[in-house]
């Protein structure tokens, strides 16, 4: 896969904080080797977040962001402020912005004490050190010496960032649940919501992996199933399906053969799997009015029978019976609380990152609002969900 096809959710995510004027967009360039943000001598510059993908090594392919500045002001300056606050939620290395020969700001020193909070990587960049009338001291620990006006310390900047950020992340989609020559059948149904001439980011992920682990697989629609499952000799290890066909693949599998879904595996990929399934529970003590927030992590274009805004709503009032109030978020948007949702159904997060998707949980876990997914839901809306969790034997307990 190419630097620039790396999916951004499973990037390292670096950004950049600071004052307004530190130096932060002058130093994202010189990191980038490109002007990746407008530059000016007037405050305020940067007035939203701007992410650019790059490479760094060791660390490999990586994310930058660019933020509004702490101290901004006025309405607009607060709502700016708030923007660069919520990239936390996906920031896994934060490169403070601070001129060098400066005490640190109350501003700054609160930032440290969030990043210390939410056990984020903190390095400190002493910016513009080619203004200070006296030598600056060597890097040390955390904290190094940069001009992004001659290019010094830069290159120190990305080593430090390399050496803070490498991590052999073990995390797989399947890989550790299938072995080589194992077959794997794919149920992807291709309906008015499906991109015109091409697959979805989780199935595309999930056919690399498998290819990956050197198994084999094959690719279908719901309707040709049952075709598919005939042509092979010998009963196929796995077979995973998108979410919203749960019901009809289930009848069409035989129960000896293990099935799950795209958005289930993910679940375990990306979030805490064994939360979500405690979360489904609360499908069956809903009451009449309980306000239900349902979250889409990417912002495509809803159709007519969007799975988040249609379908789920229709099979929760079916499956409970009673009148239940939604909210829907999409993207970046997520509320600053969860108080007063008696349920959070997430979608499988492919395009956010693990970060964004434990921020959310530990949200929801912090007002006491159960939270799950959209596989997990469905699954258990068809009386399936024991069935669709077969290859984590261990979560069965939980049901």
């Amino acid at each position: 896969m190419g630097l620039n096809s790396e999916p951004s959710a499973v990037r390292t995510h670096i950004g950049f904080f600071g004052l307004r004027n530190a130096g932060k967009s002058s130093l994202v360039n010189a990191v980038a080797s490109q002007r990746v943000s407008l530059v000016s001598d007037v405050k305020g510059t940067t007035t939203d977040p701007v992410m650019k993908s790059m490479e760094i090594l060791p660390l490999g392919p990586v994310v930058l962001i660019d933020t509004p500045g702490l101290d901004d002001e006025g309405e607009l300056g607060e709502k700016r402020v708030e923007r660069a606050m919520e990239t936390l939620s996906r920031t896994d290395i934060a490169v403070l912005v601070t001129e060098a020969g400066s005490e640190l700001s109350d501003l700054e020193k609160n930032l440290i004490e969030e990043l210390g909070r939410r056990s984020i990587v903190c390095i400190i960049a002493r910016s513009k050190c080619d203004l200070l009338s006296e030598p600056h001291p060597e890097a040390e620990g955390n904290t190094i010496y940069v001009s992004a006006r001659t290019g010094e310390g830069v290159n120190g900047l990305k080593e430090m960032i390399g050496a803070l950020g490498r991590k052999e992340s073990t995390r797989r989609l399947l890989g550790d649940l299938i072995a080589p020559e194992d077959m794997i059948v794919l149920v992807t149904p291709i309906d008015e919501s499906a991109p015109k001439g091409r697959l979805i980011l989780p199935q595309v992920q999930m056919i690399r992996e498998i290819l990956d682990s050197h198994a084999l697989t094959i690719v279908t629609q719901v309707p040709e199933l049952k075709a598919a499952l005939s042509a092979l000799k010998t009963p196929p290890r796995m077979v995973i399906t998108d979410s919203q066909a749960f019901g009809e693949v289930s009848r069409i599998v035989p129960e000896d053969i293990m099935l799950t879904s795209f958005s289930i595996l993910f679940a375990r990929f990306k979030g805490e799997l064994e939360e979500y399934v405690r979360g489904a529970a609360k499908l069956d003590s809903l009451r009449d009015g309980d306000r239900i927030l349902i979250s889409e992590g990417c912002t495509h274009h809803r159709q007519c029978q969007d799975i988040g805004t249609v379908k789920l709503p229709a099979w929760l009032g079916r499956y409970t019976g009673r009148r239940l109030e939604y909210s829907f978020t999409s993207g970046g948007e997520f509320p600053s609380s969860t108080d007063g949702y008696a349920l959070v159904i997430h979608c499988g997060a492919c395009m956010l990152t693990e970060r964004e998707v434990k921020s959310r949980i530990a949200m929801a876990g912090e007002a006491s609002t159960p939270i799950t997914n959209y596989g997990i839901a469905i699954a258990q809306m068809h009386g399936i969900l024991k069935r669709s969790l077969s290859p984590f034997r261990d979560l069965c307990d939980l049901l």
